[in-house]
Order: structure tokens, then sequence, then C-alpha cells
């Protein structure tokens, strides 16, 4: 066990400086491998830390703001430069604290990278456009400064690229802002930090407080100082962020669940869609919102398929997340493994087979962590709450399917749509399933996971609200629109009379 003297103290990052929290308090983070390791102490932060961050924001916001664009892209650039150098370590602070195995920890940080490459090439793409008007010597010019400054809150389950993918285009854009990580993954957001504190973001711009979500994040919300939030997690808390925000006149983003359905028809690639449904359902322990929780199988390749599915689900290995070959690692924390298990019992006594999995793993190395099985359950139907809710686990669903229309009837059942899949080798079906579907994104012979930075990310129903993120569109959202027009005439005219 590391004992706590053996343990480094984190601080907050409020105006260039790291500094402990006013509450003089901290809490401890665990790896969830070796639940005794201590990872880091952390300031509990509160509500006049939150301020103080926010103030500091403010006073930057303007010096930021008026840096040309291309000059904050440098700033981006040589974050992307330290960010190669310090990949390795952050990849393994990623697994450390958060239980992913390393080769997908590898894998966020070059989502990281990507993000940041691509936001750092918009500083030379902050396009406004110029048009003639009825008038004559009169121009309109549209024109989108920053948004102001911003708070931003994030899930664990990508606790750097998530990040990343908000700051990046906020900081193009020329936004201060004030970043609150998930609780249970602040070391990779100290990491983060640190890697833009040494690319040269001036003092201010980029702030980072620590500590429980309630406070601190109301602190942000009704700060009149804020303008706008960015917030990836549960549907719940970004419902009431987004109500409480709008009615603050706030710009509101929110990221939020998923219940992701793969729609597997019997003319499909069964090798090619065996790999990325077992990808997306139990790769990162189930712990993302892109993760594919359901899958939906026409009848005529059903047995076929959940006889492949067992046997591919039994060779996985389960272990700590930095030893090699590990496809399965423990769970977060003790909360989310006691949820998963919770809805694994809510399952059975639903009715549920339980096909494959199921248990809360001891024994040996398994005492050390928050370990559960990959675990597979059949004859579902879609009022079982395993059916509708978000797990955040490696917990499967299995369906039957009529045809494709049946299909597309139960991956629309829920009241989420975040991602979705469908694997055939008829394109008409295809698009018909693209046509009908309820998800922001969509994959056709792809597993449910994944996308490309400069494409929007997010979902209908209750899986987003706001604009998207990623792409275009969060250059939209971290910057506003502003219509300029300008008379050059020499000599005044008539004015035009408008209703």
């Amino acid at each position: 066990m590391t004992t706590g003297t053996d343990v480094r103290t984190y601080h907050n990052f409020i105006g260039g400086k790291w500094t402990p929290s006013d509450s003089g308090n901290t809490y401890s983070v665990y790896n969830p491998a070796h639940k005794d390791r201590v990872l880091g102490h952390f300031q509990l932060s509160n509500p006049e830390d939150a301020l103080r961050a926010v103030a500091a924001a403010s006073d930057a916001a303007a010096g930021w703001a008026d840096t040309p664009a291309p000059v904050r892209a440098q700033v981006l650039f040589k974050a992307l430069e330290i960010m190669a150098r310090r990949g390795e370590e952050i990849a393994r602070t990623i697994t450390e604290e958060e239980g992913k195995p390393l080769p997908d920890a590898r894998g966020e940080v070059k989502r990281a990278m990507n993000i940041m490459e691509y936001a750092a090439g918009e500083g030379r793409r902050m396009f406004g456009y110029t048009t003639p008007v009825r008038t004559a010597q009169h121009r309109c010019v549209h024109r989108a400064p920053p948004a102001g400054s911003g708070g931003h809150h994030y899930s664990l389950e990508f606790p750097i690229a998530i990040p990343a993918w908000k700051m990046a285009p906020a900081l193009i854009c020329g936004n201060a802002m004030v970043f609150k990580p998930a609780s249970s993954t602040p070391l990779s957001a100290v990491k983060l930090v640190e890697v833009f504190e040494e690319a040269g973001v001036p003092p201010g711009v980029l702030n980072l407080i620590t500590g429980p979500g309630g406070s601190v994040g109301n602190a942000l919300v009704e700060s009149p100082d804020v303008s706008g939030i960015s917030f990836t997690g549960s549907t719940e808390i970004g419902t009431e962020l987004y109500t409480r925000g709008a009615s603050l006149l706030k710009k509101v983003q929110a990221e939020m669940g998923g219940k992701n359905a793969v729609i597997l028809l019997a003319d499909a690639d069964l090798d090619k869609a065996l790999g990325g449904i077992v990808q997306g359902a139990f790769g990162s322990t189930g712990q993302r919102c892109t993760a594919t929780s359901r899958v939906i199988v026409e009848d005529g390749v059903y047995d076929e398929f959940m006889n492949r599915l067992i046997d591919s689900a039994s060779k996985l290995t389960i272990g700590d997340g930095l030893e090699d070959g590990i496809d399965i690692s423990p769970l977060s924390s003790e909360a989310q493994q006691r949820t998963v298990s919770d809805y694994i019992a809510t399952g059975a006594s639903e009715g549920a087979t339980l096909a494959y999995g199921g248990r809360t793993l001891s024994g040996g190395i398994y005492d050390e962590g928050w370990y559960v099985e990959p675990t597979i359950f059949t004859d579902v139907s879609p009022e079982m709450r395993i059916a509708r809710e978000e797990i955040f686990g490696p917990v499967l669903t299995v369906f039957r399917a009529r045809d494709l229309d049946h299909a597309v009837e139960i991956s629309n059942s829920v009241k989420f749509g975040l991602s979705s899949s469908v694997y055939t080798r008829d394109i008409p079906r295809a698009f018909r399933y693209i046509n009908t579907v309820d998800a922001g994104m969509v994959h056709v012979n792809a597993p449910t996971l994944g996308g490309e930075v400069h494409l929007p990310f997010g979902g209908l129903k209750a899986s987003g609200v706001g604009q998207r993120e990623q792409g275009v569109e969060a250059v939209d959202f971290f910057s506003e629109v502003i219509t300029v027009y300008i008379d050059y005439a020499d000599a005044p005219r008539e004015q035009a009379r408008f209703i």
C-alpha cells in the first residue's frame, strides 16, 4: 500500500499559478487495478475557488481574444509537440487512474493530439464573409469573435481526449476558460494543463479546479462572468445544467448518455461484425458513451452469432490495464463496480437470460481492483431496465429481430440517440436504416465507436443538447456571430424604412 507521505499533493491552476484550495482540504484518488495504491491527493475545491478561477479567466479574456488567431495557433502547435513527447507518460497516467488498457489509453492520447492539430489549423481559417447589399456604397461583413469566458465539465470516460476536444477549439477561438474535470480523474487533467502551461498559454486563459461537481459546478453556472458551459456526463446532470444555463442566457452544450445499438442483418460479414461488436461492448470495460450496449440480430443468423459471440467473450483476458495482452481492465471505482453488479442482478430478476459472465471477480489479482466479467444477456425485451438504461460497464444485451424494420423499431425504443451501427452487404437496406434510425452518429459495417475530429460529435434525444462538438460546429459554439453594416458613402442619404 502507498502511504500518504509517499504521495504528491496536486494543486489547482488559477491565474497561471498552482495554488491550494481555499477550503484547505484534499481528497485522494486510487488506482482501480490496485485499490490500495494512492495516485495523488487533490484539492477539494469550493465555490470560492471556482469564482477565483472565473475572475482570472475574465481578466485574461480580452488579451487572449485580441491575440491574432494564427498566433494562438502557435501555442496549440507547441502543445501538440509537448503532448507527443509526453505521450507515453500521459497514457500510463490514464490507465493508472481510469483503468482502461494501455493500448486504449495510447489511442486516446493520439485522439487528443489529432484534435489539437485540427484546432490549431483553424487559426488560419477563422473565416467570415463580405457580401454586397441593395444599397450602393454599402457592405455587410460577418465576423466571429470569441464567445467569452467559459466553464467546462467532463466525465471520466476519456479524461484526456474529451477535455482536449473542448479546450482546443475554445482556445483557438480566443476564449478563456475554467476546466473542472471528473472528480475521479483529476491527475490526467493536471497532466493536460501542464502541457498547455509549458506551451505558453497566458496566465488566466486556462484554469483548473478539482473537486465535487455539485458546489463547484453550480458556482460556474451561476457566475455572471461565465458566458458558456460545455458539459460531458449524465443525462440527468446535463439536463439540469442546460435548463439553468438557458434561464441565465448562457450558451450550453451537453453531451450526455447513450444506449447504442448494433443491428446485425443476416447477410452481414459475420467475422467483421463480431470483431466490431466485441470491441464496442467490452473495450475500455464498456466505460464510454459510444460503447455498444445492445445488439439486435436478424433471426436467420442469431444462433450462429450467439455461439461465436460467447466463444469470443470467453477468450478475453482480464487484468491490470498496464499489463500486456489485457482486453478487459477494472471498472473505474468501487461505486461503478457496485452499479454494474446491481444492473446484472436486475437483468436476471427481470427475466433476461444470463448467457455469459455476470460475476464480480475475486481472488488473486481481482481482489486488488474493481473487476466485473464481460456479461451477455439474451431473451431481453425493450421494456427491461438493462435494455433502456446506460450501464457504463461491460454488459451487452442481445435481441432477436424479424427484419430490418423490426430491428430499427427496437433500436429507437430508448430515450437515447447517440451512436448506432448496422452490418449488412445490402446497400439499399443500409440506406433505409440510415434514414430511419434515431442517432446522431451512424455507422455502416463499423462499430458504434470512434469518429473523425473534423466531423461533428453528438447525439439526438436524451444523448445531447445544444450545438455539437468537434469540427466546424465546435468553432461555431466557441464563437459568436456579429453582422457588421458599413456605409462608406461620402454624403448622407435618406435612410430606408424597415418594418
